[in-house]
């Protein structure tokens, strides 16, 4: 799967060029940001793209020795079911 990366978004297209899957983002801080939403297309749903945005969102920010905060559910839950992504992930709810 070839996710496309630009300033504030990973993404997927189809042959058309319409964003059918994303995830979206924006900088809180010099070493933040805030994840803030998600998009699978319908046709694409049960086959863990989301989850798989989510995961190279982590590399990125890894990268580039960020951290997240999350306002979108999907991400919450996410880092809620992925621990060992904790280093990365600020919840200030705990």
């Amino acid at each position: 799967m070839d996710f496309k990366y630009d300033k504030g978004r990973i993404f997927l297209e189809n042959e058309m060029g319409k964003t059918i899957a994303e995830v979206t983002y924006s900088n809180t801080s010099e070493n933040t940001v805030n994840i803030y939403h998600t998009f699978v297309d319908r046709s694409l749903r049960g086959q863990g793209i989301a989850g798989k945005l989510m995961a190279a969102l982590v590399n990125e920010l890894k990268d580039n020795n960020k951290k997240a905060v999350a306002t979108c559910s999907y991400a919450i839950e996410w880092f809620e079911n992925h621990p060992e992504y904790s280093d990365i992930y600020f919840n200030d709810t705990k």
